[in-house]
């Protein structure tokens, strides 16, 4: 067997060209453009790449994009002033805030601030308690799992009644993922660093989430044959015979995984480009409920 390889570039490409047509007939109908604005606290080299490619992406698909960065040792005052200025300012639509935030600065309270109408990231703590509650809507759900199921639905896959185990149970991705697998009906497991005997566990998995950071952490043998595997892993590792001198990979052995499963993602390139896909989504969602327009 040879998996189905999900290639979330090309997802992301179609999404972005339907957005771009949502924002050029917003534009004519009410004279202004969806704006995203994000806030980086500190300067750590990934996370100010990733909001460099949510600029680029949000100018794709003719959005504006804001970026406010503040020195890493910025006090918990003025990192919430500078979301309180972006609740303010007319011009944004939606607030992200790229976490982690350093360890001085109190992440709940700083997702408190964003204004629900704004919160496009989906980690309001009213947004989350939604998600977790039967019978609820958030108004917005966290982009990187909205990204991973949309992926989900690339293959085909009714996600009912599976078996679905998400690897990793942090409040980025983990979580929030489990929460959304859940209100799609599937029979979640969540593996986590005090669980017994994850391989056998995660060999049980019809749809596979690995979100923990460890490079090629599951091996070949622990998938299920046929099994839906979304590596939402980007980890850089050594590679002397790149050019570079190193390579990303993600928490799946890939090469041996898909020789195994039904569906693979890629990394790099395979949930990445769905996260910032999800967030525009949401920031255009976010512009069309402040005008008043049904959703």
């Amino acid at each position: 067997m040879t998996a189905q390889i999900i290639n979330g570039r090309d997802v992301a490409s179609r999404i972005q060209d339907g957005i771009r047509e949502e924002v050029t007939a917003f534009k004519e109908k009410h004279g202004f453009v969806p704006g995203l604005a994000v806030l980086l606290v500190g300067e750590d080299p990934a996370s100010a790449m990733y909001v460099r490619m949510k600029g680029r992406r949000c100018e794709s698909v003719g959005m504006n994009s804001y970026t406010n960065t503040l020195p890493a040792d910025s006090t918990q005052g003025e990192v919430i002033a500078a979301v309180r200025a972006f609740n303010d300012d007319p011009a944004v639509h939606g607030i992200l805030i790229q976490l982690p935030l350093p360890d001085h600065i109190d992440e709940e309270a700083v997702l408190k601030e964003v204004s629900l109408a704004k919160d496009v990231d989906g980690f309001h703590p009213v947004n989350i308690g939604a998600l977790a509650m039967k019978g609820r809507t958030p108004t917005f759900t966290p982009a990187t799992p909205t990204g991973c199921m949309t992926l989900i639905a690339e293959t085909g896959v009714d996600v009912s009644g599976k078996k679905a185990v998400v690897l990793g149970r942090s409040n980025i991705v983990g979580m929030p993922m489990s929460l959304m697998l859940n209100n799609a009906n599937a029979t979640v497991t969540i593996v986590h660093s005090r669980t017994q005997n994850p391989a056998e566990i995660i060999k049980s998995a019809d749809i596979l989430i690995a979100a923990i950071g460890k490079p090629e952490y599951v091996q070949a043998d622990w998938i299920k044959p046929g099994a839906v595997v979304i590596d939402v892993g980007t980890n850089q590792v050594d590679d002397p015979e790149s050019e570079r001198g190193y390579k990303w990979v993600g928490d799946v052995d890939f090469e041996g995984g898909k020789e195994v499963a039904g569906a693979i993602t890629i990394v790099p390139g395979g949930v990445g480009p769905l996260t910032i896909a999800s967030l525009i989504q949401n920031t255009m969602k976010a512009a069309k409920m402040s005008v008043g327009e049904e959703i």
